[in-house]
């Protein structure tokens, strides 16, 4: 029997970006964004940034030529878990790994429906966190700002077929289906899966809709972190008070901010826990 990663906790995103300075600015000035750490590298320049109780790592490729097809756009994330379980399971599910730093490994998207799975021992989380310049802050903190932060709901992810990845993650990283529906704004099929402390919500085209367009420019893979907040409707005012359009999110009820005027990167934000009610 294939053995499952021991995911503790969703660490953070690894997001590529076209100009990083920008995209600090845009996340410190409009969703209160604290800067943990900068990452400065041979190929690229990343850093580490909070957001809404989620951190954020950002890439800047040091030439964005070899990305301009699909522009900016969500690499992967990383859970915390045990890394010699990780590596256990990897192996048994025969998954390339495209980086090994030793502390920490990122699998091939090739291998895992568009998605960088990224594990790590550590933490970079909560007052005592050994790696980082600024800690974490406290949910009371991120409640006080305008967007209302109330915790991670979790994220959208896209996929040609929806069954086969919903299978590879319930054996790869031991998700627990939680519900299935439809999501008719985008014409898709949607699968909630329940991975540590978050949702991945699975959705596959069902039709020539909004979420074929989008795939047929950046493939499988991440498409949006999706945020619980206080109310909707305060932080609609607020995104638009800031001169971002806003949308409907995936999930009846919630709302997104256009990639167009946020870095290429869709937010979401949703009153609910988990992406299936409401």
């Amino acid at each position: 029997m294939k053995r499952s990663v021991p995911c503790r906790k969703t660490s953070h995103t690894n997001i590529v970006v076209e100009n990083l300075d920008a995209s600090v600015k845009q996340l410190e000035d409009v969703f209160g964004g604290s800067f943990m750490l900068d990452l400065p590298g041979e190929n690229w320049h990343a850093c580490l940034i909070e957001v809404g109780g989620l951190i954020v790592e950002l890439f800047e490729p040091q030439h964005f030529l070899l990305h301009g097809r699909i522009g900016p756009h969500y690499l992967g994330l990383e859970y915390e878990a045990d890394l010699a379980a990780a590596r256990a399971a990897i192996a048994d599910h025969g998954i390339r790994i495209i980086r090994d730093i030793g502390q920490a490994v990122h699998t091939d998207p090739g291998d895992c429906f568009g998605v960088d799975y990224e594990f790590f021992g550590g933490s970079f989380y909560g007052p005592d966190a050994p790696h980082v310049k600024t800690r974490t802050r406290t949910p009371e903190h991120w409640a006080a700002h305008p967007v209302g932060y109330a915790g991670l709901v979790g994220y959208t992810h896209a996929v040609v077929d929806i069954d086969a990845a919903s299978g590879f993650l319930q054996s790869f990283l031991g998700a627990k289906p939680v519900y299935e529906t439809e999501r008719s704004g985008l014409q898709a099929r949607a699968i909630g899966l329940e991975i540590a402390n978050a949702i991945c919500e699975l959705v596959s085209p069902n039709g020539d809709g909004p979420l074929m367009r989008e795939m047929l420019v950046q493939g499988q893979g991440l498409r949006s972190t999706v945020y619980r907040v206080q109310s909707v409707a305060a932080t609609r005012a607020y995104l638009e008070e800031k001169g971002l359009r806003v949308s409907d999110g995936t999930a009846p009820g919630s709302i997104a901010v256009d990639p167009r005027d946020n870095l290429g990167i869709r937010f979401e934000f949703a009153a609910q826990k988990k992406l299936g009610s409401g």
